[in-house]
C-alpha cells in the first residue's frame, strides 16, 4: 500500500464535548465495584478521544487527569492480580498526574485516592513481581464527586 501524501486528509476535531458527557456516577459504580478494568477502558476512551489532534495532546489538564485517573485505576488492579511490577509503576505515574489536580478537580475528590496510592506504594517495594497483593482484603476509598 502506497501514502497518498500529495492529498491532504481531513484530520477530525478534537473532542472536547467528552468533558460535558463525563458521568462520575458511572464511573464511581465502576471503582466502587471493583471493576477496574472496565473502569480503566471507560477511562482510555475518553482520554483518547480528548486528545485526538488536540494542540495540546497529552498536556491537556482534563487529559492528564483522566490519565492519571487509569493509572491510578489500573495499579490496584495489578497489584490484585499478581502484577506488583505493574502496580508500582502505575501508582508512581498516578501520583505525578494526580497531584497536581488534589485536593479537587472537575468535582472529584482527588485526595482520597492519592492517600490510597500512598500507603500502597511502600508495601510492594520489595515484592516479587508475582506476588499476591499484600492486603487482605484489599479495601480502598470509595470514589467521591460532585456533580
Amino acid at each position: 500500500m502506497i501514502l497518498d501524501l500529495a492529498t491532504p486528509k481531513e484530520l477530525p476535531p478534537p473532542d472536547r464535548s467528552v468533558l460535558s458527557q463525563l458521568d462520575w456516577k458511572d464511573v464511581a459504580v465502576m471503582w466502587n465495584s471493583n471493576d477496574l478494568g472496565a473502569l480503566h477502558d471507560w477511562l482510555n476512551e475518553r482520554w483518547s478521544r480528548l486528545i485526538r489532534n488536540s494542540l495540546l495532546g497529552t498536556k491537556d489538564p482534563e487529559a492528564e487527569f483522566l490519565q492519571g485517573l487509569a493509572y491510578a485505576t489500573l495499579a490496584l488492579y495489578f497489584t490484585q492480580n499478581q502484577n506488583q511490577e505493574g502496580a508500582l509503576l502505575l501508582i508512581d505515574d498516578a501520583q505525578m498526574a494526580l497531584a497536581k489536580y488534589s485536593p479537587r478537580f472537575l468535582g472529584v475528590n482527588v485526595a482520597p485516592i492519592l492517600g490510597a496510592l500512598q500507603e500502597l506504594r511502600p508495601m510492594l517495594v520489595g515484592l516479587a513481581p508475582d506476588d499476591d497483593c499484600p492486603l487482605y482484603p484489599f479495601v480502598y476509598p470509595k470514589f467521591e464527586y460532585t456533580s
